[in-house]
């Protein structure tokens, strides 16, 4: 009998970053995390997914935590494991466009901070978004990983995937990420799609995505069967739902097989156990929404992810208008289609949704219009995969003119100009990252933080004399 070939598949686990981004809104303090580094860091993981997405919103707004200082501490509880961060291209970790020496410079300051693999993606898969962080990325010796961002469309075909699999290769990508934020991937279409993009680049292939539709499990069972080298999951305690499938079950899945990542089983059950109090704790409060937990089906009907669908409960909710959920469900595709099928993933996921509710409360297509929509439909955010609508252009923007280069080449560099800004506050150039990615946000923290230090009222914080070194 011949001996078996071993192609072991690499786990990163997103319990750090999005697993309790999708569950419990990104509420997980550092000091949460940081008992269980140690037997994070000997399981066996590929890397640990632990920074960017909406932690560094979180951290600040919400925890009053320093992002970078988090950083740093993960770093040094995980000496043997590889740190994982998602980046959205030319936003960051913002909602808007940065200038590219802003870009350069958050990149080097990550990868100089602790982060080994920045996975980066654009909302529209316009690579013109990608090559700037994707550049600073290799310069600073990093591993870039490029998302794709998956949806379905008539666009949206294999020969697609594929072109954009070679672009990715020609532009640096040192693999590739399948970035199913809906759940969308369906386990049969898995096998065409992996081979498709590792046949026209040639690169490893990593599969994200969420349970949220009910067949994240099956489809990462078909993507490594077809050749996917890495999937990420989430340890039991904060998996399924909107989040990833569980770690254990797919490490026991593939216990004793080909592809048997080799994880410590007994770790792995250390770990789960030290995060269900969190979980059990966030259910008793509310913070985790037992909803989150379900298969929710609309999913495919809708293309919408959890995130999303929470989302416009809320705006209804504040607008008294819950009885138009559906209504507004079915708009969303309408409204996509219009503006030239973005996927819908963060900031496009909530461009259309916004845009879908005032829709359907307007009682106009169109008669509302957000500036996040104008600037869509504008071309401030790149190229849709999709033309917009001629009607629909008119009825947005008028005769005002369409951008057709990079967007980021309109913007003129404004490091310094931050650093000026924000000089009465910041300790370090980390800071100033940090005012450049939410201005007030960033100023409300700086304030807190140094009442904290100085035991003086808030309002005074920021107001001595103090010169930044530059």
């Amino acid at each position: 009998m011949m001996e078996q070939t071993k192609k072991p598949i690499g786990i990163t686990d997103t319990i750090l970053r999005d697993a309790h981004q999708s569950l419990i809104a990104t509420r997980m303090t550092t000091e949460d995390m940081l008992p269980i580094l140690d037997a994070m860091d000997r399981v066996g993981y590929h890397s640990a997914e632990c920074w960017g997405g909406a932690t560094y919103d979180a951290s600040i707004r919400f925890l009053k935590e320093d992002p970078w200082h988090r950083l740093k501490m993960l770093k040094k509880g995980l000496k043997n494991t590889k740190l994982q961060m998602l980046l959205r291209g030319q936003n960051l970790l913002g909602y808007r466009h940065y200038a590219d020496d802003v870009v350069t410079y958050f990149v080097q300051k990550s990868i100089a901070n602790g982060i080994d693999i920045v996975r980066i993606f654009d909302a529209l898969n316009d690579i013109r978004n990608l090559e700037t962080s994707v550049k600073a990325t290799k310069k600073e010796g990093g591993h870039a990983q490029i998302a794709i961002a998956y949806t379905l469309s008539d666009y949206h075909t294999l020969e697609f995937y594929g072109k954009l699999a070679k672009d990715l290769r020609d532009m640096g990508a040192d693999s590739i990420c399948i970035k199913d934020m809906a759940g969308l991937l369906m386990p049969y279409a898995t096998p065409d799609l992996v081979k498709t993009l590792k046949e026209a680049s040639g690169l490893p292939i990593q599969v994200h995505s969420h349970y949220t539709s009910g067949v994240a499990s099956m489809t990462y069972l078909k993507a490594v069967e077809a050749g996917a080298d890495y999937i990420d999951t989430a340890i039991s305690a904060f998996a399924m739902g909107t989040a990833q499938p569980a770690t254990e079950v797919m490490a026991e899945t593939f216990r004793g097989t080909e592809y048997d990542p080799g994880l410590d089983h007994d770790l792995l059950a250390e770990i789960a156990e030290y995060f269900r109090p969190m979980r059990d704790e966030a259910l008793r409060t509310g913070l985790l929404d037992p909803k989150s937990l379900a298969v929710d089906i609309k999913t495919l009907m809708y293309q919408v992810p959890g995130g999303m669908l929470s989302n416009l409960i809320s705006q209804l909710k504040q607008q008294n208008a819950e009885s138009k959920y559906y209504d507004v469900l079915k708009e969303i595709p309408r409204v996509r289609e219009d503006l030239g099928y973005p996927p819908l993933v963060t900031p496009t996921s909530q461009i259309v949704g916004t845009q879908a509710v005032f829709n359907i409360l307007g009682g106009e297509r169109y008669k509302l219009v957000t500036k996040e929509t104008k600037a869509l439909v504008r071309g401030e955010y790149g190229r849709t995969p999709g033309q917009i609508k001629k009607e629909i252009v008119e009825k947005i923007i008028g005769k005002e003119e369409q951008i057709t280069c990079r967007p980021a080449d309109l913007l003129k560099p404004e490091l310094e100009q931050l650093r000026h800004e924000v000089a009465a506050y910041a300790q370090n150039e980390e800071d100033v990252l940090l005012y450049a990615m939410f201005p007030q946000v960033a100023l409300d923290y700086f304030k807190h933080r140094e009442a904290q230090e100085s035991k003086i009222d808030p309002a005074l914080a920021g107001k001595k004399d103090k010169t930044y070194p530059v």
